[in-house]
């Protein structure tokens, strides 16, 4: 039996149609629609890591086909890369007490990661991506749906600036590469990283953070710096000066003018600004 001081499902719902309709269903329907991210027939994997965002991610995609207009079908995928026997649990009870009708599938990748001295956290990604990918299409998916928010955007553009030389986003919907007919999106596109968490302390929900044998490592030992969080830390810092930064990074990315920058990329195909400069 549940505690009173927990919030029902019935609760947790109704909060996102009311108490967090304008910041988070609001935002999310917004993002599906202007990126057409979902079309008649879609059957969509709902990749749920076990974290704050997938999992709000997945009761976002409850409501949205309970009053959707149109038929798509959904799978709750969770993927087990070799979670300690704690946040497996967490995460199994999370979707319970959410009523999330996940499938779990296990995977070796905690392992295969740990022999890995460079880029641990970039091999993780592409790893589980992949057999996200993999999944999905054996269930008859056509789509995968990751949690990424706005702020993982905007981070992402401020890091490749910073520390690898590069201007690029994270984009809202891709085609995969390696699986032939099956797409990426991220519906939680707009949705800020506060009030995910605002939502989450509101229902007195907790979820597992990264649970990788890397991160727990590094915390152990007291190192909890990481190229996201020193992007995070100064956006914060010039959010005192620049109020607007945040808008302001995720506008950059939508008004490119082709003609003033020295160069760009295309299918992997560098250009640069002399190629056209004598024709103007």
């Amino acid at each position: 039996m549940e505690s009173s001081n927990v919030n029902s499902w019935e609760e947790i719902h109704h909060s996102i149609q009311k108490t967090f309709r304008k910041d988070l269903f609001s935002q999310f329907t917004k993002a599906v629609v202007n990126y057409e991210m979902i079309r008649e027939g879609d059957h969509i994997a709902v990749c749920i890591s076990g974290g704050k965002d997938s999992m709000l991610m997945a009761v976002l995609f409850q409501e949205l086909k309970r009053i959707d207009k149109f038929p798509f079908e959904l799978s709750f995928l969770v993927m087990d890369p070799g979670y300690q026997k704690a946040n497996r649990k967490k995460i199994e009870e999370n979707a319970k007490r959410l009523r999330i009708p996940i499938q779990i599938f296990e995977t070796d990748i905690f392992h295969a990661v740990d022999q890995v001295d460079k880029n641990p956290c970039y091999l993780c990604a592409r790893m589980r991506r992949g057999h996200l990918y993999h999944q999905a299409q054996e269930l008859g998916c056509n789509k995968i749906a990751l949690g990424h928010h706005f702020d993982d955007v905007i981070e992402t553009v401020l890091m490749g600036m910073l520390n690898s030389g590069q201007f690029q986003s994270m984009m809202p919907k891709l085609h995969s590469l390696n699986f032939e007919g099956m797409e990426l999106i991220r519906p939680m596109y707009y949705i800020r990283e506060k009030d995910i968490i605002r939502w989450s302390k509101y229902n007195q929900l907790e979820f597992i953070r990264c649970a990788c044998n890397f991160t727990e490592n590094l915390e152990k030992n007291g190192d909890t710096s990481s190229k996201r969080l020193e992007t995070k830390q100064l956006i914060q810092q010039l959010k005192t000066t620049i109020p607007a930064v945040e808008k302001n990074i995720f506008r950059a990315t939508e008004n490119v003018s082709l003609g003033q920058v020295l160069g760009y990329k295309k299918d992997g195909v560098k250009h640069s600004f002399l190629e056209e400069y004598e024709d103007d």
